[in-house]
């Protein structure tokens, strides 16, 4: 799918790009605080990858390809394929050379970010969006078989710029934003279960202030399929104290051969 001008300029308005550009400064930042969870998330990958020995792997929000063992997916496969809403220049440019690796921008959830714009759109500051019914949840379904599919810590952020968007158009409650949420993530959950699959997504984020004093906000709202493997490890997400009134904060992340 080659997105065209008038979806890009919905994407900056919705800001996917200014989210993806912040993603990788953040971890830039954190100078090695990631390098654990990166670790960890390419063991569990070579892991599984390893055990199911699939021709192709489908890749659902590779990014910046911070957690990818791409050039060990490389050798043990015959086709890789990424796909993002978003690959950055720099990724298109690494990864778009190599022979048996193919790129795709591509809404994974299906094409909620058109139904949202298309829906929420229409409301502003002066007419308010009253409900969250008319917006239809779709479950993504790819052109072609992906063979084996890596959910890479996206499960929990398909929602985010969403819902942000929404609520600057509605008077709609906490409750049914849950709603929507946990809906979103069942529907990415449900296709993956139909196919060989690894997830690998945070489930809480853990703030600690400058009192010391511990916050814990679940971000994973769906209930987690049953898995042949599993792991779980803390991601040290922000340790500067930069993030949400100067807390620092870790991600409790689980790892999931589906």
């Amino acid at each position: 799918m080659t997105l065209n001008t008038e979806y890009r300029r919905m994407l900056h308005k919705l800001g996917y790009y200014n989210y993806h550009n912040a993603f990788i400064h953040r971890h830039l930042n954190q100078e090695g605080g990631w390098d654990s969870h990166l670790e960890h998330c390419r063991n569990f990958i070579i892991k599984v990858l390893d055990y199911n020995k699939p021709e192709k792997v489908t890749v659902l929000g590779s990014g910046w390809l911070l957690e990818l063992p791409l050039a060990e997916m490389i050798e043990r496969t015959k086709k890789v394929c990424l796909i993002d809403i978003i690959h950055p220049p720099g990724i298109i440019s690494q990864a778009g050379s190599l022979g048996n690796v193919e790129l795709i921008e591509e809404d994974v959830t299906g094409g909620l970010i058109e139904e949202v714009w298309q829906k929420a759109g229409r409301y502003s500051f002066f007419k308010k969006m009253k409900s969250l019914d008319e917006i239809v949840i779709p479950e993504y379904k790819p052109f072609t078989d992906p063979g084996m599919v890596l959910s890479l810590n996206i499960l929990t952020q398909l929602e985010i710029l969403l819902i942000a968007f929404i609520k600057k158009r509605s008077v709609i409650k906490d409750e049914e934003f849950n709603r929507f949420r946990r809906e979103i993530q069942k529907k990415h959950i449900d296709f993956l279960r139909k196919h060989r699959s690894v997830l690998i997504s945070d489930y809480s984020e853990v703030f600690t202030d400058k009192s010391g004093i511990n916050t814990t906000i679940p971000t994973m709202v769906t209930d987690l399929p049953p898995a042949l493997f599993n792991d779980k490890w803390t991601w040290k997400f922000e340790q500067t104290g930069a993030y949400r009134y100067n807390s620092r904060s870790v991600m409790k992340v689980v790892a999931l051969s589906i």
